[in-house]
């Protein structure tokens, strides 16, 4: 296969395939090449996938790199276990750094769960990349557009990112929009938690260690403000991909790609539900209130100061989906994953909300119309009948 870009100028047919790819020949995670003998005669004999399913299949698998990508500067920073599970790492465990401490702060086996989160994500992408070779279709490789710096604080691999988590507008309305009755479906809007702009979700340098990682204490406040803007993060990173499978799920063609889908998408529904609690022990006792001197971010007690009224919009100890209008207002409420449509959950709303999160801040102009002709693909696709 040649390698080749997307050309986004290109109009979107929802019936031609998309033959341009990133970098065809497999993703960096899977190891890049031809497809073996072995792939293309099971292709040939298990039928080739409709283009609408490529597309949608493409964009999750470029969507997994990406998360691949920024969970595992997390995991190098705030996880445990050298980014292993902790069960098959037999060397004795370092002692945490400050970071970490301040991750604990939030759940005493945060960084394992960022760890788990982190190889979960890697091996999506693997999977995807995998499986659209199995069936004929091209993988996808994003590793030309790994060229951002990362932190340089002891434990990173300083290896070049494909993602920014050192710029961040951490968009914190879905921790209201679970708590509320209403849909972005049906037309809801929702304020923000907290407001976090421009903010890092990781230590940038040694520097940012310093200070005892116990809000209890003075001197703290800084890295156990960067661990609160990382369990923010968390949250809205998950919650965007459960809502992403969903909506991709309503529209692949294909019973096998019906059940990937729904497979990683209730994993991505199990991430979330565990950021929710954690992002929720931030802003609660005995973590908060507190202040950073250094960067101005304050975390109040949501309990006892709650930014929003009624309290139960940003109650924190609210970690299920609260029932909410579903399909009809003139329906009973229910508890649901939201939103699910293409408008606010397809594909390219999935792009719009990384880019304004700051995810891809000093990212090429390339590498964003790629990804976005990725994402018209993806949501062009139709549920076809045969």
């Amino acid at each position: 296969m040649k390698n080749s870009v997307i050309n986004t100028k290109r109009p979107v047919d929802r019936r031609s395939f998309m033959k341009s790819g990133i970098l065809a020949g497999g993703a960096a995670a899977v190891g890049a090449g031809l497809l073996t003998n072995g792939t293309s005669a099971r292709a040939q004999e298990r039928g080739r996938l409709n283009e609408g399913d490529i597309a949608i299949l493409r964009f999750l698998a470029a969507a997994e790199l990406i998360e691949s990508d920024l969970w595992t500067q997390y995991a190098e920073l705030g996880g445990i276990g050298n980014n292993q599970p902790i069960e098959v790492n037999p060397t004795p465990t370092p002692p945490l750094n400050n970071y970490q401490v301040a991750l604990s702060n939030l759940d005493t086996d945060g960084p394992q769960y960022i760890t788990s989160n982190t190889l979960d994500e890697v091996s999506h992408a693997n999977f995807l990349n995998a499986y659209l070779e199995s069936r004929g279709a091209e993988p996808v490789n994003l590793s030309q557009f790994a060229t951002l710096p990362g932190s340089t604080a002891q434990g990173s691999s300083l290896k070049p990112r494909l993602t920014n988590l050192m710029h961040l507008n951490v968009d914190t309305s879905w921790f209201v929009r679970y708590r509320s009755t209403t849909n972005p479906d049906l037309g809801a809007s929702f304020p923000q938690a907290i407001t976090l702009n421009n903010v890092t979700a990781i230590p940038r340098n040694d520097a940012d260690f310093n200070g005892a990682a116990n809000s209890n204490f003075q001197g703290n406040e800084h890295i156990q403000a960067i661990a609160n803007v990382a369990a923010f993060h968390f949250g809205m990173i998950e919650q965007g991909g459960s809502s992403l499978y969903a909506a991709m799920s309503q529209k692949v063609t294909d019973p096998e790609v019906l059940q990937i889908t729904l497979g990683i998408g209730g994993d991505e529904i199990a991430h979330f539900l565990e950021w929710v609690d954690f992002a929720g022990n931030g802003v609660q006792q005995p973590v908060a209130p507190f202040k950073d001197p250094i960067s101005g971010l304050s975390f109040p007690d949501f309990f006892n100061n709650p930014p929003l009224k009624p309290a139960t919009l940003v109650q924190p100890s609210l970690i299920f989906p609260v029932p909410c209008e579903f399909i009809s207002p003139d329906l009973p409420h229910v508890a649901i994953i939201r939103p699910l449509t293409d408008r606010f959950a397809g594909a390219v709303a999935a792009v719009a909300s990384l880019t304004a999160d700051g995810l891809f801040t000093g990212q090429s102009k390339l590498f964003l119309n790629t990804l976005q002709g990725l994402a018209e693909r993806a949501d062009a696709a139709i549920r076809l009948a045969f």
